[in-house]
């Protein structure tokens, strides 16, 4: 497999998924330093504000980061839940990284609303993404777009802790 490695040091793997929409500046980009890259998730999303936190170096978990990425990882996504928080006024936000599609870490984080499509909760909200491809509901992408460009203002004002 070929490595690229870009001037920050972040590695890359050509035929990792994740690393092709990391290294390209994939639409969607709402905040990015040296060791995290945070983006909306491809339409279809699900429902608005659903976010990916994933490491610039292509890394398969959290069992695998370096020093600097495990100090950084849980203040980091402490600041971006509370911020998506905020901005989206969800009652929680749920976290699940499993690594399955590309073995590079990416965490979605989702927001968990008073009233969700088809009633979704807890594990089921993981499958919104399925039916909205399949059309069993519509995600209003207008909202969408509205909490993204909302959430990247936010971490503008806000970042997260340095690493």
């Amino acid at each position: 497999m070929v490595r690229l490695t870009m001037t920050n040091s972040a590695s890359f793997e050509a035929g990792c998924g994740v690393c092709g929409k990391v290294i390209t500046g994939h639409t969607g980009v709402l905040f990015e330093n040296d060791l995290w890259h945070v983006r909306a998730v491809d339409d279809p999303c699900g429902v608005p504000g659903w976010m990916m936190l994933i490491t610039r170096r292509h890394v398969p978990g959290p069992a695998s980061f370096n020093d600097r990425e495990a100090n950084s990882f849980g203040p980091t996504l402490r600041h971006l839940q509370r911020v998506l928080l905020e901005v989206t006024g969800a009652l929680r936000i749920y976290t699940a990284a499993m690594g399955e599609s590309f073995p590079h870490f990416h965490a979605h984080m989702v927001p968990r609303y008073a009233v969700m499509p088809k009633e979704a909760k807890a594990w089921a909200v993981f499958d919104l993404q399925r039916a909205a491809a399949a059309r069993e509901f519509a995600v209003d992408s207008l909202e969408s777009s509205r909490v993204a460009g909302s959430y990247a203002r936010a971490l503008r004002e806000s970042a997260p802790p340095s690493p």
